[in-house]
């Protein structure tokens, strides 16, 4: 299936069966290599960015055991994701990504690195940031809610209320070879912190710093 033909899909799916609500779109490039950074709370995550109503050129990172699932793994075919394996360092995955941005790509991350399974922020990787420093690329910072419970609420005949907000976009400064892995835990920390700031606390997990 055509990737277009999907994202026409999964808008009216969206539309029909949710009440979903995208705020702070004047946040998000028209166009040029911009790195979403999302916090991960379903399946759901990955078609609210899909059909985002700014980038329709999106694609995103997916964890390769995903493609044990016979729909989610076709569904990130055809959306034109990149696999990347979360359990060793997947520089071609990488490269990947790298090359989509620079191309003028929009792509989806999620700096945590999986599902969290208590609604609320864990800890996060600093690849999102390498991928940054990386390519010279903007992050926008996305906050997303109510889509632990969307399949639930859908199977129960409600329409989840689903939220996708996006920060304002931010360029991660050149990092000094010598101060690499400090500065990249800090960039890490302040990611997170924006992130956390478009969530209603319930949803800040351990970054729910009241000096944020």
């Amino acid at each position: 299936m055509r990737k277009q033909t999907l994202q026409s899909i999964v808008r009216f799916l969206l539309k029909t069966l949710t009440d979903t609500k995208y705020y702070g779109l004047e946040n998000v490039p028209k166009n040029g290599g911009i790195i979403l950074a999302l916090n991960h709370l379903s399946y759901f995550d990955t078609p609210l960015l899909l059909v985002n109503p700014v980038r329709a050129d999106i694609t995103a990172l997916v964890t390769t055991k995903y493609k044990e699932k016979a729909l989610i793994g076709w569904f990130v075919r055809s959306a034109e994701g990149i696999w990347i394996n979360r359990d060793v360092a997947d520089f071609s995955a990488i490269q990947e990504a790298a090359k989509a941005l620079k191309k003028g790509l929009a792509l989806g991350i999620a700096p945590e690195g999986t599902r969290t399974k208590t609604g609320g922020l864990q800890k996060a990787k600093p690849g999102t940031i390498m991928l940054a420093v990386k390519t010279g690329m903007p992050i926008v910072p996305v906050g997303i809610t109510g889509s632990e419970n969307a399949f639930h609420e859908i199977l129960r005949f409600r329409r989840p209320k689903l939220t996708v907000t996006f920060g304002e976009p931010f360029l991660i400064p050149p990092v000094e070879p010598r101060s690499r892995s400090k500065v990249l835990q800090e960039w890490t920390e302040i990611l997170m912190r924006k992130i956390a700031s478009l969530l209603p606390n319930s949803y800040r997990g351990i970054y729910a710093d009241p000096e944020m």
